[in-house]
């Protein structure tokens, strides 16, 4: 008995260790992505300070501000719904899960209400370059936390049956490194694309 208990104890432990890895890899591919999608977007804006079509005529701090608020806020709300799943309190996890669902939902709606208002102001990705590398840029970070958005509300249908079992707390680990990731990354484009643009 004590043999079976052992031999599953190493296979978790050689699970993790291999998902800990793949994670990481994952996570610096992610890294190099936006790097090179800042590199673009920095060589296109300043290259040329002098170009007509600019993000500070078009873009709203106020907006954007509450924007940061509702994504910053998620991920409280999230490292909330960890240190419940690690007390085995799955209902109130699910809760704190469906509030950042919530707050990461609100952050989408405002940054597509963001892209429709400034192609309507005649800011498009296919005007200039330094606009196409605007919308690749915010883009593929939107595109990652709708992605984060439908793992967690994966996470919330799947709670009720598989418990806080080890599974669980393991997945739950992994999406809140990942959630915490896109918080970084929109840091940098706030202050980056945002605060710099509007200087």
């Amino acid at each position: 008995m004590q043999s079976n208990s052992l031999t599953e104890t190493m296979h978790h432990a050689e699970a993790d260790s291999n998902d800990v890895f793949g994670f990481w890899l994952y996570i610096l591919t992610d890294c190099i992505l936006f790097a090179t999608l800042f590199a673009t977007y920095l060589v296109l804006n300043y290259s040329n300070p002098m170009q007509s079509i600019q993000l500070k005529q078009y873009a709203d701090l106020h907006d954007v501000l509450t924007e940061t608020f509702l994504l910053l806020a998620s991920n409280f709300t999230f490292c909330l719904s960890i240190l419940n799943i690690y007390q085995k309190k799955v209902l109130k996890t699910q809760f704190w899960l469906i509030l950042t669902f919530i707050l990461g939902a609100g952050f989408i709606f405002m940054e597509v209400s963001e892209f429709i208002h400034f192609a309507q102001e005649g800011f498009r990705w296919d005007v200039i370059a330094h606009a196409s590398s605007f919308f690749t840029l915010v883009g593929t970070h939107g595109l990652h936390v709708s992605f984060g958005l439908l793992w967690i509300l994966t996470m919330i249908i799947q709670l009720p049956f598989i418990k806080a079992q080890h599974i669980a707390i393991r997945r739950m680990t992994y999406l809140g490194l990942f959630w915490n990731f896109l918080d970084i990354v929109w840091i940098f484009v706030f202050t980056i694309v945002y605060l710099l643009g509007a200087i």
